[in-house]
């Protein structure tokens, strides 16, 4: 297995546990160190049959799978000495305590390494270990409040809006997974561990695609609008009605998506429902005619309801055969049901079968998130009841941890991945963050890519001053920060041979082409190992490599659509709102990094390169874990259930003072309630008996949002904020992006680098989505020009003098 040599102890609760799931499917010993009465996240719906009972909760079914459970009171001095023996001989441990509560029972990071110098130690948190908010009381939503994706999600007449399956801490737990192994690296060179801190509100921001620097940059905030989003004076819209539902379409602009507008509109076209005029228009330059006043954005508005009638004209099924055929941008908008019953899924043996943990019962069950071609994840274990493997654990002998602390090894602070080299080929954003994690950590990247067909990422907001253009980017800027630019046509043998030097050079290829690109170009993973017998080869597209529809080619908004992620955010009584942007590139890159890493490590213990089969849509699905279990094991097509929760009250994004204002309030606590009302003056809500427990209030739910609102649509948001959080209430002001840029607590982290620029003399990037103790990311510069680092990589690298370079720019092998 891939990283069946370690141990991890997993004290994460539901702000963590992810990280320690993702350890748990790789092959480590994963232990979770539960509380007398189980962990918090054992009381997280859904629960199975409704019924409310710390061993049927589908939160714990579905991120605690594969680990041993053991019980262990950090309250008493048995307990403490108990984890100490445990930590002892870890190899990591991750936590999610409140900042500060280990370090006073003694079980902070600095007094466990001195038992284990090699611990890798990760805390999760909401807003990270240090800060002026690294107190402030938290949920979920909260973290979506601060992080920036919250103002951007939901319909422009509501108030903003969550996934009904709560995100951010997921989105924490799988940085949790990749720090940690960036970590190790560290550890292998000085067998050292170091401490790894995740803040949830920087995990979320990753999440608002780069907007949170428009305003460094002078670019507009995104707004939010239902199924889509509001750039500037456009409304994009990204969802459809069909006659059974929804799909998404990809009816954007520029040299990367124009093309496949051209065949949508002649499709529309065929059909009988727009002219040859609008058939015909220049979808390549449209979007710069409409912001340049040379296209009205009323005809924008009215091609739009066209193409409504024509989408309201047929069947999801029907939208996307057609989709396939003519290789267009669209996406069912799929429920749960549509997901579970999905042929794509079926046909990759997807699905993975757990017991259930009383009758034993088959409960189908997401699976694997990659699909490794030598070392498969381990699956089909089930979440273990509590407490389940204490006498097992308790009583094993003394472990030493798989690296430890040897005479010879580098001193010093070595940068974790120094001396790795990658070839990133992947376009957009779900790939370039991966990459860009790397660099960020030492490792020497190689981006390739072509003049003659743009990377999508250069043509998407945020832009310098709001102006469209292949440098101008903020988004392609940040994602791909610190990696060296080369321009190379690999539709000529020229450029060919120069990618297999590359090959013969790395230690991973990147591509996230459709699956037959490579193999088109000879390219494919069996020609790389010829060259490099060790490499490893990341293949990562929507739908995967095999499958019906594995050919499907599209970003980020489709992947979410087709994966669930649409149907499961939204108002009860409104259409599908679905996530912000380009969702499922926020949520897959948490899977593909540990994939990398883990594959790295078996490597060197192994020697074994492997190709990687990477579905973004199927690594995203475990963020939908819960709901898929849900219709697994109930029979219920769990959906968008506005900013309710299942298990808090009150809990909701509320009004405040001024226009598009918003404050995020959740209460998950008996002492949270009554300083609620206190704050508000309502002593006569914190008298009622009814309203004392979660249960009494969530049966009245919207008469407490009523009551909340009235008292913070009269108050400032950042107010509502700081009078809440100091009486220990969880809220938050519901922070777009010039909020973001100007947060304390993100800049008290470093969250916003300033880097120069070439073409703009400056721009600004964001900081890693974890920090690391004793070997912090180094970020120097900006995402390359095009073929800024041609001369570098083919002189400094390959080794290739003036006259290889000089044929190669004639045969055009270099744009």
């Amino acid at each position: 297995m891939l990283l069946s040599p370690y141990r991890v102890l997993d004290l994460a609760n539901e702000r963590g546990m992810l990280g320690g799931q993702v350890f748990a499917d790789l092959g480590a010993d994963v232990i979770a160190v539960e509380p007398p009465g189980g962990s918090s996240a054992r009381n997280l719906g859904p629960f199975e049959g409704d019924h409310r009972d710390p061993e049927r909760s589908f939160w714990w079914w579905s991120y605690a799978r594969g680990k041993r459970s053991v019980v262990i009171d950090l309250e008493t001095g048995d307990g403490r000495d108990q984890l100490r023996r445990l930590a002892a001989g870890a190899d990591f441990l991750i936590e999610s305590a409140a900042p500060g509560y280990m370090a006073s029972l003694g079980l902070g990071y600095e007094d466990l390494q001195k038992l284990n110098p090699s611990l890798v130690y990760v805390s999760v948190s909401p807003f990270g270990q240090d800060g002026p908010k690294a107190g402030y009381a938290a949920t979920d939503l909260i973290t979506l409040a601060a992080g920036g994706p919250l103002a951007v999600t939901g319909d422009a007449d509501r108030a903003p809006l969550r996934v009904s399956v709560p995100q951010g801490y997921l989105m924490a737990g799988g940085d949790a997974a990749g720090g940690a192994l960036v970590a190790h690296f560290e550890r292998l060179q000085t067998g050292r561990g170091q401490h790894v801190d995740i803040s949830a509100q920087v995990s979320t921001a990753q999440a608002t695609m780069s907007y949170v620097l428009a305003p460094a940059i002078g670019e507009t905030d995104a707004r939010r609008m239902g199924g889509g989003l509001k750039v500037g004076p456009l409304n994009i819209r990204l969802l459809w009605p069909a006659k059974d539902g929804h799909v998404s379409i990809s009816f954007l602009f520029g040299s990367a998506v124009g093309p496949f507008t051209r065949r949508f509109m002649e499709w529309v076209y065929e059909e009988g429902f727009c002219d040859e005029a609008t058939r015909d228009k220049d979808w390549m330059n449209y979007t710069m005619l409409l912001l340049g006043g040379k296209e009205p954005i009323s005809e924008y508005e009215r091609i739009k309801l066209v193409i409504e009638e024509f989408t309201k004209s047929k069947t999801k099924a029907e939208l996307v055969d057609v989709a396939m055929k003519r290789r267009l941008l669209i996406a069912p908008a799929s429920d749960v049901r549509d997901v579970v019953e999905s042929e794509q899924l079926a046909s990759r043996d997807y699905w993975q079968t757990l017991a259930h943990p009383r009758t034993g019962a088959a409960i189908k069950a997401p699976g694997a998130w990659a699909k490794f071609g030598v070392t498969p994840l381990q699956l089909g274990r089930r979440a273990p009841r509590l407490g389940e493997h204490s006498a097992e654990v308790l009583s094993e002998p003394p472990r030493t941890p798989a690296v430890a602390l040897a005479p010879g090894a580098t001193t010093g602070d070595p940068r974790p991945l120094e001396g790795l080299k990658i070839v990133d080929l992947m376009w957009v954003v779900a790939g370039p963050i991966v990459t860009r994690a790397f660099v960020d950590f030492g490792a020497t990247v190689v981006r390739i890519e072509s003049t003659t067909r743009i990377d999508t990422g250069r043509t998407i907001q945020p832009f310098h001053n709001g102006t469209p253009g292949p440098e101008n980017s903020a988004l392609y800027q940040n994602m791909n920060a610190g990696k060296l630019g080369m321009t190379l046509d690999l539709g000529k043998p020229e450029g060919r041979d120069v990618f297999l030097d590359l090959v013969r050079w790395a230690d991973i290829v990147c591509e996230s082409f459709t699956p037959k690109a490579m193999r088109a170009w000879g390219l494919h993973y069996e020609a790389l190992r010829e060259v490099n017998p060790g490499i490893i080869m990341f293949s990562s597209c929507l739908m995967g490599q095999t499958g019906p529809i594995s050919s499907f080619a599209g970003y980020g908004n489709l992947a979410a659509a087709y994966a669930g992620f649409f149907d499961v955010t939204g108002w009860p009584d409104r259409a599908p709102a679905g996530p912000f942007s380009a969702y499922t590139d926020f949520v897959s890159p948490r899977f593909a990094l540990p994939s990398l890493l883990a594959a790295l490590d078996h490597r060197r213990r192994t020697g074994q390169g492997q190709h990687i089969d990477f579905a973004q849509a199927e690594a995203s699905e475990h963020f939908l874990a819960p709901a898929i279990l849900d219709y697994s094991v109930n029979g219920r097509v769990f959906r968008g259930i506005g900013n309710d929760d299942l298990d808090m009250a009150p809990h909701g994004v509320y009004p405040a003072a001024g226009e598009d204002r918003w404050v995020a309030i959740a209460v998950s606590t008996g002492g949270q309630w009554r300083a609620l009302c206190a704050t508000m003056g309502r002593d006569d809500l914190a008298a009622d008996a009814s309203l004392a427990s979660a249960e009494g209030r969530l049966t009245r739910r919207r008469e407490l949002d009523d009551a909340i609102s009235a008292w913070t649509s009269a108050r400032d948001m950042a107010d509502c904020e700081q009078l809440l959080q100091s009486r220990g209430v969880p809220a938050h002001a519901v922070q777009n992006g010039a909020e973001c840029y100007a947060d304390p607590q993100l800049h008290h982290r470093g969250h916003y680098i300033p880097l120069s620029h070439p073409v703009h003399g400056s721009t600004m990037v964001e900081g890693p989505r974890f920090r690391l103790s004793r070997s912090p990311a180094r970020v120097t510069r900006a995402g390359p020009t095009f073929g800024a680092d041609n001369e570098t990589v083919l002189r400094e690298i390959l080794g290739y003098d003036d006259e290889r370079i000089a044929l190669l720019a004639g045969a055009g092998a270099l744009e």
